[in-house]
Parts: C-alpha cells; structure tokens; sequence
C-alpha cells in the first residue's frame, strides 16, 4: 500500500480543496518519495500544488483507503492566503465542510473532511488508524489533542 501526505487547509472554517483539469476534487497532497518523511512530502505537495509555503503543519492521523495509506496533516491557514493552481493543479477553492459532501470527490477526501470537520471543535482529532475496508461504526478519538511533530513515523 502507498503512503500519501494528504493536507487539510482551512481558514474561516472552510477547507481546500485542488483538482486537476476534468477531474474530481480531492485534498492536497501526493505520494511520499523514498527517503522523504511524511511531512517534507505534505510541505513539497503543498507548495507544488497551490503555491502555499510556510505553514505550520501538524500531523492528525492516518486514514486508510483501498490503495494509499494517507497520512493526514492540517494546515491553518491566515485570511489572506491565496492558493494558485500549479504543476497539474487546475484549480484551488475553499469549500465549507457540508458542501463537500455533496461535490464529487474521492471517498477518502469525504471521509477525511467528515472525520476533521466532526473533531475539530473538540480540540481533539482522531488517534485510531482507520481502514475503508472495515471502516468501524464509531472512531476512538482518544483522551489528548493531536501534537506538533516534525516527522510521524510510518507504521508497516
């Protein structure tokens, strides 16, 4: 299974979202090169893709789909930051957690937003790995807030 650092970017309580040219929407991100930690990969995709530099990244959770690992980074980003589509990027733009439940995007993309968008306003966020194949019926958020890392670990 591939690992991808994938980024949610919000600002004023909305979340970016890219997506290349007559392609569905999806989050930030791209998959990790070899002998790249997770976050270098989440800054380098971040940038490649929407200009965006900078940011203070903090590392949430991993989330399974069917074929990636992803390895999920939020990014809290000031009012007048301005994503530009770069490299196969066609476009950038902010939805509100709601409305991206009914855009056509990947399953991973909806449920990684579902799982951000139901926590954040817990101060907690997900400490449980969750598989797509045999998503459970509840997500164990655990007792502590996600911490500021400068590399997560990628488990096998």
């Amino acid at each position: 299974m591939k690992a991808r650092a994938t980024i949610i970017c919000s600002r004023d309580g909305k979340v970016l979202l890219v997506a290349r040219t007559r392609s569905r929407w999806s989050l930030p991100g791209g998959t990790i090169k070899r002998f790249e930690s997770p976050l270098d990969a989440a800054r380098r995709e971040l940038e490649e893709e929407t200009s965006l530099v900078g940011a203070e990244f903090t590392y949430l959770f991993q989330f399974g789909g069917l074929s990636k690992r992803h390895l999920v980074f939020f990014v809290d980003l000031p009012q007048d930051a301005s994503p530009e589509p770069r490299n196969e990027i066609s476009k950038c733009r902010w939805f509100s957690p709601t409305k991206i439940s009914t855009l056509i995007t990947s399953i991973p993309t909806r449920e990684i937003v579902d799982l951000f968008s139901t926590h954040e306003n817990r101060s907690e966020m997900p400490s449980a790995v969750i598989d797509q194949r045999d998503r459970p019926a509840a997500v164990d958020v655990g007792d502590k807030a996600s911490q500021r890392v400068k590399s997560p670990a990628i488990k096998e």
